[in-house]
């Protein structure tokens, strides 16, 4: 098979990584950041296959030209681009030259996402992460989201319980405040890949994964979709894709990220 051809023996994992890679296409030069071990595969893969000037980290002190396999404990076999402290990813945060791959635990139809907690700020529900650097991050720079679970706990049908990171709401923006380099990019789900392109940033179904329907994913959000008139079936992994992804991942933690490791192309019931 050549190395540019589909495949069909795949792991959802494994399509998920292909999906979140596609986010940083046509980027150029810009600080990737993937949160979790699918967003993280994802950026070295697109590093070593659409966009090579993605800039990437080791995850201490230094930009890498070859993604760190997960896993790996020494320096051996690393190609380093340049220093990368944290002054110097700040530099690139407060300029707009990053594009984080993010995860979070409720999304609002107009992109607003919570990491906080579940209920009411003064007595949650549930506590989670706090804002962490949800809010400084998602005006300066822009973001896609990654969510394993898509569901109506999830995908929210009013606004999420605390807005961590700023969306497309009109009333939550001061008058006169920099949106400049505000922008949510894609939304990667188990089920389908999603934007921003209706009107007034309405979110859109731009593909859905082998064996998902549209109305299976509508059925699984709080709020109303919009199908993209393009709607297609989202690309299945190369072997080329594949084999980078088993490079970077020698242990197979990604079998681990989705619950029993499904197959990538699910029948329909």
């Amino acid at each position: 098979m050549s190395t540019t051809q589909a495949s069909n023996d795949f792991t959802l994992a494994e399509l998920l990584i292909c999906a979140c890679a596609e986010v940083w296409r046509g980027d150029g030069e810009v600080l990737a950041t993937g949160i979790g071990i699918i967003p993280r595969l994802a950026q070295g893969l697109a590093k070593l296959t659409h966009n090579p000037a993605l800039m990437i980290t080791d995850g201490e002190a230094y930009l890498t030209e070859e993604p760190v396999a997960l896993g790996a404990k020494n320096h051996e076999g690393r190609a380093y681009a340049g220093w990368m402290p944290y002054s110097r990813v700040f530099d690139n945060v407060w300029g707009g030259r990053r594009h984080a791959l993010v995860g979070p635990v409720q999304v609002d139809r107009w992109g607003q996402a919570n990491i906080s907690c579940i209920g009411d700020f003064a007595r949650p529900k549930r506590q989670l992460l706090g804002l962490r650097g949800f809010p400084g991050n998602s005006i300066n720079h822009t973001n896609s989201f990654f969510v394993p679970n898509h569901g109506p706990r999830v995908f929210v049908d009013k606004e999420v319980d605390v807005v961590c990171s700023v969306g497309y709401r009109k009333e939550r923006w001061p008058e006169g405040v920099k949106n400049d380099y505000m922008r949510i990019h894609h939304i990667i789900t188990d089920l389908c890949v999603m934007d921003f392109g209706g009107p007034d940033h309405a979110i859109r179904v731009v593909s859905v994964h082998p064996g998902v329907s549209f109305e299976e994913v509508q059925s699984a959000t709080g709020f109303p979709l919009l199908k993209a008139p393009e709607l297609r079936e989202t690309a299945h992994p190369t072997a080329e894709q594949l084999a980078i992804i088993r490079r970077l991942d020698p242990k197979d933690l990604r079998a681990k990220q989705i619950k029993d490791n499904p197959p990538g192309i699910r029948s329909r019931s």
